[in-house]
């Protein structure tokens, strides 16, 4: 953020002589008002009882806060403000730095300065500083921290600054007009690394391999390049073309993992950062940065059919987008994330009926019949599955696990779904090792896995 500042200026549209007196006008402080009203009292006193003292006395205290506001606002300090947060992006729960600098770029020394930032109530109480004169091609320096228990995205600025007399008479309050965003994205867990046997190799490190042919005549091959293993020179095709031709690399393919966020208003009871949705936001986060970092090509999913980052790369990052950057526009996105008003998975469902969608993780609220139906269904669409479903009435109540609730965790494990109930104060890490050590004892003599 960066802007000059003229104090003494006016809005666009109004009269700058006006306008601008007007406004320094009714900046007056309490002191510079009363002295203001004490030297017009004075003065009707002094003519009704004919004292030219007292007149001379309520002259001089009327005209002094005339004088501070005139000299106020002819004052033209020129001063460039820039706004620096780091970092931009903060997990709920921590502190984020934001430093402010200020350039007197006038050839005039400032007066002093009282520096005022705007923030959202949530990150905490509104800073303010006190600057020192400014020499001239100057500068000054100063930071605050702002913290927030809630994800969301949250804008600080405009920059204030408030100029005051020498006698507190008058102060004025100047503006710049850009401000930046913080984002607070929801916090995120560290998960160990586990063996979920699948039924697709390769999902161990998040890779696969793709054979370039799949025998001698459908070899595909390609010029020999320096350094190229003379083993892999095809003779046949040399012969063909009458240069060095190496058969084609085995073509390495990341795994897919889509992480499916249940957002469903009637899904979820209560709020708060203890809320159970909350805690399902808090996981697919945990699971997105996991997977990514286990080299998976990632896409989130919710319920109303979106995804990220969007249909670029069939809809996955990671295989051609920068895996930071990639988790970034996720978080973003769950950092924002409400409830939704949709009434059931069915447009999640749709985007899942593509195809192979490699490893499905799932984190559903409450679900009714036919919602588990629609869930157990998604299941054939994807080499392995894992659901945390999370119950309403465990995490307003701590009731314990409802017989529907149960029988839509069998329907899920039936299906082939990996199932873990989330219950208040479970850790997501605790689930993950849970999960890895259920799916491998339901799928004995298979090897593979994801981590």
């Amino acid at each position: 953020m960066a802007a000059g500042l003229p104090p003494g200026g006016a809005s666009p549209g109004v009269d700058e002589d006006q306008g601008g007196l007007r406004a320094a006008l009714s900046g007056l402080t309490t002191r510079g008002r009363s002295f203001l009203a004490a030297g017009i009292a004075a003065g009707i006193c002094a003519y009704a009882l004919g004292q030219s003292d007292l007149l001379r006395v309520g002259m001089l205290l009327a005209v002094l806060p005339l004088v501070c506001v005139g000299v106020l606002h002819r004052t033209r300090y020129r001063v460039a403000g820039s706004r620096r947060l780091s970092p931009a992006r903060v997990p709920a729960g921590s502190e984020a730095r934001v430093h402010l600098r200020m350039d007197n770029v006038s050839r005039l020394p400032t007066g002093l300065l009282m520096l005022q930032d705007r923030v959202p109530y949530v990150l905490g109480p509104r800073p303010r500083f006190v600057l020192d004169r400014v020499e001239a091609g100057g500068r000054r320096e100063v930071s605050y921290r702002v913290r927030s228990d809630l994800r969301g995205r949250y804008p600080l600025g405009p920059l204030q600054l408030r100029l005051s007399d020498p006698f507190g008479m008058c102060e004025l309050t100047r503006s710049f007009s850009a401000y930046d965003t913080l984002t607070v994205i929801p916090r995120t867990e560290p998960l160990p690394p586990v063996r979920l046997a699948g039924e697709a190799a390769g999902y161990g490190d998040g890779r696969q391999r793709s054979l370039a042919l799949a025998g001698e005549d459908d070899v595909i091959p390609r010029g020999y390049r320096h350094g190229d293993d003379l083993r892999r020179v095809h003779w046949r095709s040399t012969a063909r073309y009458g240069e060095l031709m190496v058969r084609r690399e085995e073509q390495p393919q990341r795994a897919r993992c889509t992480v499916l966020l249940d957002t469903r208003r009637i899904a979820f009871q209560g709020a708060g950062p203890d809320s159970a949705f909350e805690w399902a936001v808090s996981g697919a986060a945990s699971a997105l940065v996991h997977m990514l970092e286990r080299g998976f090509s990632v896409r989130l999913l919710t319920d109303t059919g979106s995804t990220v980052p969007g249909d670029g790369s069939s809809g996955f990052a990671g295989a051609t987008q920068d895996s930071a950057d990639s988790a970034g526009l996720m978080m973003d996105t769950l950092a924002v994330v409400g409830h939704s008003d949709g009434a059931g998975l069915s447009p999640s469902y749709d985007v899942l009926r593509g195809g192979n969608e490699g490893l499905l993780i799932a984190f559903f609220g409450d679900l009714d019949e036919e919602q588990a139906a629609v869930a157990a269904r998604m299941r054939q669409r994807s080499n392995a599955a894992v659901a945390f479903v999370t119950d309403s009435a465990a995490w307003v109540d701590g009731e314990p696990e409802s017989a529907e609730a149960t029988e839509r965790l069998r329907m899920l494990r039936e299906a082939g779904w990996t199932v873990l109930q989330a219950r208040p104060g479970t850790k997501l890490a605790d689930l993950w090792r849970q999960a890895g050590r259920e799916h491998t004892s339901n799928t004995p003599g298979k090897t593979g896995g994801w981590s």
